[in-house]
């Protein structure tokens, strides 16, 4: 980095750290600025001096000066376009990449609508199972119940049937023994 003050023997110099250096060139008022300054300290310290060697060393600077700015410019103008160009780069890249994830994002819409549709699908068959059961399951509670209808009137029959089974055999048993006393009576 260049130094803020002369570069005469007479005096150090001083260099400011790579962080604290400005990153351009610097603004042409302080440029003007640093010119007085340093005419005032050559001025101070070598009063001998003419002004022709004042004005070569002046001149010899600023054309220091310009040719480190031409210098920056010239790098600043590449990075520049080196940035532009990144910008470019890093543009189309994201372009790319939005459409790829546009492409996912709808084939996983599809994907979601499909597994929709199919879940809609397996609930209705679900829910037509479960009216289907119930049907099934009021139709059998009918059926058990005409069963048990049908199993309570044999029942029924059953008990009057072994009643008539009794009634007759009691019958039988009578009419045997009347039988017995008439031919008896008719002997």
């Amino acid at each position: 980095m260049s130094s803020l003050y002369s570069r005469s023997k007479d005096y150090t110099r001083s260099r400011k750290a790579q962080s604290d250096s400005p990153p351009s060139s610097p603004s042409p008022i302080a440029k003007t600025l640093r010119h007085e300054r340093l005419s005032r300290l050559e001025a101070a310290t070598n009063p001998s001096t003419s002004d022709s060697s004042y004005s070569e060393r002046s001149s010899g600077r600023s054309s220091a000066y310009s040719r480190r700015e031409n210098r920056l410019a010239a790098l600043s103008s590449r990075a520049e376009e080196e940035s532009n160009r990144d910008y470019k780069k890093l543009y189309e890249s994201a372009l790319s990449e939005n459409q790829k994830l546009k492409s996912k994002l709808q084939e996983a819409q599809l994907e979601l609508a499909d597994i929709k549709a199919k879940l809609e699908k397996a609930a209705q068959q679900k829910q037509e199972k479960t009216s289907d059961r119930s049907s099934m399951l009021e139709m059998e509670k009918r059926e058990k119940r005409a069963l048990e209808r049908k199993l309570s009137e044999m029942e029924e029959e059953m008990k009057i049937l072994t009643e008539l089974k009794s009634d007759n055999q009691r019958l039988k048993d009578e009419n045997g023994a009347l039988i017995r006393v008439i031919s008896k009576l008719s002997k």
